[in-house]
C-alpha cells in the first residue's frame, strides 16, 4: 500500500455514500451488500463460498487482528466481492499468521473500504433490507448512473461458479494430500480468475483411520469442514459437482447422501432441484446444511423466501423441536424455508430460530432424510450440534444393519 491511504467510497442503490480508505486490490465492486456479526473468523467468512456474489460488512470494529493462517481457509481462495470494516488491523499477533489480511486481500485481488461507521451501515440493511452496493476509489462517480447500475445487478446462478468442476475422492484412511487434494497455500492464479476459471479443492491435510462409509457429497459451494467433519468420522468421500446427476450417485452405491451449503437464491437451482426429486425417492440417507436443506425442500413441493437482512454470525440460538435443547449455532443464510406452506405428510420442522421463529430445520417423514439451516460444522464458532454428524452416521449404520 502507499504511504497515504486512497479515499474510497461505498455506494448503496438507495443512495447512501459512505466515505472510507480504500483497502485490498485495486478494484472496482458491484455486488450484493450483507453485514456479519463474528467477533472471529473473519478468514473463514472470506473463504466461504456461500459468499459468492456478496461483500461482507463485519460489524465488530477491529478485523485482521490475529492475522490469515491459511490452513484455517474454508476453501483455497476467498469468494467474498468486497470486505468492509470499521478498522482494519495492520499488525497482527498471532503465532500462526501467514500474513496480514491486507496482504490476503491484495494477493488474491480482493478490493474493500475501511473506516466507515459500519454500525450506521448495518442500522441501514436492517431496516431497508439486504441491498446493492459498489465499492469504489473513484471520486468522480455519477450517483444516478450508479443507482441505475446498483438496481440491475442479480448475483446470478453462483452455485455454477463455486462448484468442484470434476468429482474427488477422499478416503479417511489415506491423507487428502495423496487424493489430489491443494493445499490451502496453494498460490491463487490470478489470470486463470480473471479469465472466470474457478477451481476449488478441499485445502485440509491430515491422516485419519476410516471405518469406509461411503459418501457422496454433492458441492454446492461446500465448506470443507464438512468434509473434514465427515472424514474425522472415517467416512470415505465421494466430492461431486453441484450438477451431476442422481443417477451417477445412485450407480455408486453410497451409504450416506450429504446436500452442501452454498450461495445465492434456491430457486435458480432448477436442474438440481430435479435430481434432488429422484434422490428423495431412495432410501439412502440424506443429510442437507443450508443451501442444501433449502433445495430438499423445494424438491419435496416446499417454498423459500428471501429474509429481510438474513442470518449471518456465530452466535444464533436454534432450538431442537424433538429435545427442546438449544444449540447456539454459526449461520449464514439470506433464504429461508417457508413453513406455513410445509406439508407435514412430506416434513415437519425439527429446528427453529429462537429469535425470529423461522424455520431451522426439517425432518422428512418416513425418510432417512433430515436437513439444517445452521452450520454444525462451524469453524471458528460454536460446536453445540456437531453431533448431528454422528446421527448421519448412525443412519447410514442403521440402513446398513437392515440391508
Amino acid at each position: 500500500m502507499s504511504e497515504f491511504p486512497t479515499k474510497s467510497f461505498l455506494i448503496l442503490e438507495d443512495g447512501t455514500v459512505f466515505e472510507g480508505t480504500h483497502i485490498g486490490a485495486q478494484k472496482e465492486v458491484i455486488s450484493e451488500i450483507v453485514f456479519n456479526t463474528s467477533m472471529a473468523g473473519y478468514l473463514e467468512v472470506l473463504t466461504d463460498p456461500s459468499y459468492a456474489g456478496q461483500a461482507v460488512c463485519m460489524t465488530y470494529p477491529l478485523i485482521g487482528n490475529y492475522g490469515i493462517c491459511k490452513d484455517d481457509m474454508e476453501s483455497a481462495r476467498p469468494w467474498i466481492d468486497g470486505l468492509i470494516v470499521r478498522e482494519l488491523s495492520r499488525i497482527p499477533s498471532n503465532f500462526r499468521s501467514d500474513m496480514t489480511i491486507q496482504e490476503f486481500l491484495e494477493e488474491y485481488g480482493v478490493p474493500g473500504i475501511a473506516g466507515i461507521d459500519t454500525r450506521a451501515l448495518t442500522k441501514i440493511l436492517r431496516e431497508k433490507g439486504t441491498m446493492n452496493g459498489m465499492i469504489t476509489t473513484r471520486n468522480d462517480y455519477d450517483l444516478e448512473e450508479v443507482i441505475l447500475k446498483l438496481k440491475s445487478y442479480a448475483t446470478g446462478k453462483v452455485v455454477e461458479k463455486v462448484t468442484c468442476e470434476q468429482k474427488y475422492e477422499i478416503k479417511g484412511s489415506r491423507s487428502l494430500e495423496e487424493n489430489g487434494a491443494i493445499s490451502g497455500s496453494a498460490k491463487f492464479d490470478k489470470e486463470a480468475y480473471d479469465k472466470g476459471i474457478h477451481e476449488r479443492k478441499p485445502s485440509i491435510v491430515k491422516k485419519i483411520n476410516g471405518l469406509g462409509k461411503k459418501v457422496a457429497l454433492l458441492d454446492f459451494g461446500a465448506k470443507e469442514n464438512i468434509i473434514d467433519s465427515l472424514v474425522k468420522r472415517g467416512c470415505d468421500v465421494t466430492v461431486y459437482p453441484a450438477l451431476t446427476t442422481a443417477e451417477e450417485i445412485i450407480a455408486a452405491a453410497p451409504d450416506g447422501i450429504m446436500l452442501s451449503n452454498g450461495p445465492g437464491d434456491p430457486k435458480e437451482c432448477t436442474s438440481i432441484i430435479e435430481e434432488l426429486k429422484t434422490l428423495y425417492h431412495t432410501d439412502i440417507p440424506i443429510f442437507a446444511i443450508c443451501l442444501g436443506h433449502q433445495l430438499m425442500a423445494l424438491a419435496t413441493g416446499a417454498d423459500t423466501f428471501r429474509m429481510k437482512y438474513g442470518h449471518r454470525g456465530g452466535n444464533h440460538p436454534v432450538k431442537d423441536l424433538q429435545t427442546g435443547k438449544v444449540y447456539i449455532s454459526s449461520q449464514n443464510h439470506g433464504y429461508v424455508v417457508d413453513m406455513d406452506k410445509l406439508d407435514e405428510k412430506v416434513a415437519t420442522p425439527a429446528f427453529i430460530n429462537v429469535n425470529d421463529g423461522t424455520n431451522e430445520g426439517l425432518s422428512y417423514t418416513g425418510k432417512n432424510i433430515f436437513t439444517v439451516q445452521f452450520h454444525p460444522e462451524a469453524c471458528s464458532g460454536p460446536e453445540d450440534s456437531r453431533d448431528l454428524f454422528d446421527r448421519f452416521i448412525d443412519m447410514m449404520k442403521e440402513r446398513k444393519k437392515d440391508a
